[in-house]
């Protein structure tokens, strides 16, 4: 039998309604949220990665928000360990860890944890990153299909950043980052947890995109990057690389004019949500529930709840609450 799940997972492509789903369900239990997005943990950026407002944020903590820099890397491995940490201490409160996001690195770092990274030489790191920075994500490609090959689909899907991150480990170490993965101990216990994916039909998920965009250039995008260039932060920032500050900032320099940065948004966006799918498709956990993402909130979390009760992640719960009850009396 396998174990009661410790926390509930809501991923899904961007504007699938992970954010909303997350917000019902702290209405039926008492929760918290970490979330499970690469994005929003860069402070000062809140628009373009769509972060949950201050409003809902007050109503529930919220964890995994603003915590480096846009020129700081925040990998999948550290991702898990900081919220291996924040699911215990949930726990401890009595609530439930709900971890909301479409990074799937960052779900898979959990359920199975990534290898025991390297040491890097930290000068000669900076430097790689500042020169694989500069260089277009074709050339990338190329580089990691030659230094990595048994990692390079991967890789390209991942982005900028994680073909990056395969080029610098096989340079600075001379051994491919695959090779780590193989035969490294991975850095933490696998923790259980109960994964929720919602589906939404192509068509309505390209029309909220759209949608997003409007809103995101309307609440002040624009503004919001222009600001984070004149606090120096550049393209090849590990935070600026991702989609709609580097459309935006192509604007800004003059490069492309605003229609056009707005449509190349809602492209990019549009493409990364097909990743996301593929992703999706590929790499869950066999026992990954499907939510239809057109229903109603109420039976969105009807169906999740059920899942969560079914598998025993309320009664490991109330025993672990009850077992901390006694230990403090």
């Amino acid at each position: 039998m396998s174990a009661a799940p410790v926390f509930i997972a809501l991923t899904g492509p961007t504007t699938s309604g992970k954010t909303d789903l997350s917000l019902q369900l702290a209405e039926r239990l008492p929760v918290e949220i970490v979330s499970m997005d690469s994005r929003q943990v860069y402070a000062g950026m809140d628009i373009g990665t769509d972060k949950v407002a201050g409003e809902a944020r007050r109503a529930v903590p919220h964890h995994g928000l603003d915590l480096v820099r846009p020129d700081e890397r925040y990998s999948a491995g550290r991702f898990a360990r900081d919220a291996r940490g924040w699911i215990r201490e949930i726990r401890g409160r009595g609530a439930t860890p709900i971890l909301v996001g479409g990074t799937g690195f960052f779900l898979r770092a959990l359920l199975e944890p990534v290898f025991t990274e390297p040491d890097l030489d930290a000068d000669r790191l900076t430097a790689l990153r500042a020169y694989l920075g500069l260089q277009p994500p074709e050339r990338l490609a190329r580089w990691v299909h030659h230094l990595d090959p048994a990692r390079a689909e991967l890789a390209v899907e991942g982005g900028a950043q994680r073909m990056s991150r395969t080029v610098e480990v096989a340079l600075l170490t001379g051994v491919r980052l695959s090779e780590w993965h193989r035969t490294s101990p991975p850095d933490g216990e696998a923790l259980p947890g109960l994964v929720a994916v919602l589906d939404l039909p192509r068509d309505e998920m390209d029309r909220r995109i759209d949608d997003r965009v409007t809103r995101m250039v309307e609440r002040g995008l624009v503004e919001e990057v222009r600001g984070l260039a004149a606090a120096g932060h550049v393209d090849a920032d590990p935070g600026m690389t991702g989609t709609g500050y580097r459309e935006v900032a192509a604007y800004l320099r003059g490069e492309v004019g605003v229609d056009e940065a707005l449509d190349n948004i809602r492209k990019a966006t549009r493409q990364y949500a097909r990743r996301q799918l593929t992703w999706f498709r590929n790499q869950l956990p066999a026992d990954t529930i499907r939510i239809d993402g057109l229903q109603p909130l109420e039976r969105q979390a009807d169906a999740v709840l059920a899942a969560w009760e079914a598998r025993g992640g309320g009664v490991a719960l109330a025993r672990e609450s009850s077992s901390s009850g006694q230990e403090g009396a």
